[in-house]
């Protein structure tokens, strides 16, 4: 790998192949604005980075620092190996990485006019007018000012006036939103991780009972909720939550699930200083808890390598007045 001190710019784009960068990428003088930056793989770049397009050919691509696209940042979709962005991504247009064969990583959030992904793993939130997801994780939210398209993720939340599923996604948080009532394609599913017990499932050992993942139908586990902004202004939102379903929640011990070790320590990704692990029932110590292997997971369960089993509906009397009284 040739290292470079500085970067000087002499055409109307920069060529990088097998490059670490010690400096940022970015415009002196306004000619430079409309610079392109493109990448063919083993590269690293330490700096915060600009280009007026940048597009990346090859996987084992790093960003040490922000990422910026004036029009558009795109991914090859047949690109091997693997693109990490460990700092937050914007476009004034398009963030496109729908991806075939290897796997972005976002360690923050992703702002753009349009987002299309695939085979994303996004530790932060989304921001866009339009959103289409497809195979992705989202350990934050997706909120779009239009629409969201989602095949087989999971997301921490979203809240958009749009929403279409299709295939099977996953909710990490207890609600979501959307302004018109949400569509999905014949054969769709949605399912709620908030009581699933997730940290036992990265470790490689048994469900605790009475928890795991809940369906939502979403046709009739909708709620209407009404927001109240400033001059009284109200807007109507649909609300798809498990609140009306979960009975047992107070029969559950939520520290013991470690969900909130998982997401958090995958949404600090690299601005935590120490690498953890959890704890088995055996004293060892799980795969520690690094933004690859915390992807590394939830990509297992999306593919059905890792089953989630279902909530049970059925809590007897007996154990109900137990945990309750």
């Amino acid at each position: 790998m040739i290292e470079l001190e500085e970067i000087r710019i002499s055409d109307n784009e920069i060529h990088l192949k097998n490059n670490l960068v010690k400096s940022a990428i970015l415009p002196q003088n306004s000619k430079e604005l409309n610079r392109n930056l493109k990448i063919q793989g083993q590269v690293i770049v330490e700096g915060a980075v600009y280009g007026n397009s940048i597009d990346i050919g090859e996987g084992e691509v790093t960003f040490e620092s922000a990422v910026f696209a004036n029009s558009e940042l795109h991914i090859e979709n047949d690109i091997k190996g693997e693109v990490f962005f460990k700092k937050a991504v914007a476009s004034t247009d398009t963030i496109a990485a729908f991806l075939s064969s290897g796997r972005a990583i976002f360690g923050s959030d992703v702002n753009s006019k349009v987002v299309k992904l695939k085979n994303c793993f996004i530790s932060g939130s989304i921001f866009a007018q339009e959103v289409n997801l497809e195979n992705c994780i989202v350990l934050g939210g997706v909120f779009a000012t239009k629409q969201l398209n989602m095949t087989s993720c999971i997301t921490g939340t979203f809240h958009c006036p749009s929403v279409e599923i299709a295939g099977i996604n996953y909710i990490l948080y207890p609600a979501c939103f959307s302004v018109e009532p949400m569509s999905a394609l014949p054969k769709s599913e949605l399912y709620n991780l908030s009581l699933a017990h997730l940290g036992a499932l990265f470790k490689g050992e048994k469900e605790d009972a009475n928890t795991g993942k809940i369906k939502i139908d979403i046709e009739y586990d909708r709620q209407y909720t009404s927001l109240v902004g400033e001059e009284d202004s109200r807007t109507v939102i649909n609300s798809y939550s498990v609140s009306g379903k979960i009975l047992a929640t107070d029969m559950i011990d939520l520290d013991k699930l470690e969900n909130h070790f998982l997401i958090k320590a995958g949404a600090l990704g690299s601005q935590i200083l120490k690498v953890y692990s959890l704890t088995k029932e055996d004293g060892t110590k799980s795969d520690e808890l690094t933004i690859q292997n915390i992807a590394d997971f939830f990509f297992k369960i999306l593919s059905g390598e890792i089953s989630v089993q279902e909530l049970s509906g059925e809590i007897s009397y007996a154990e109900l007045k137990r945990n309750l009284m």
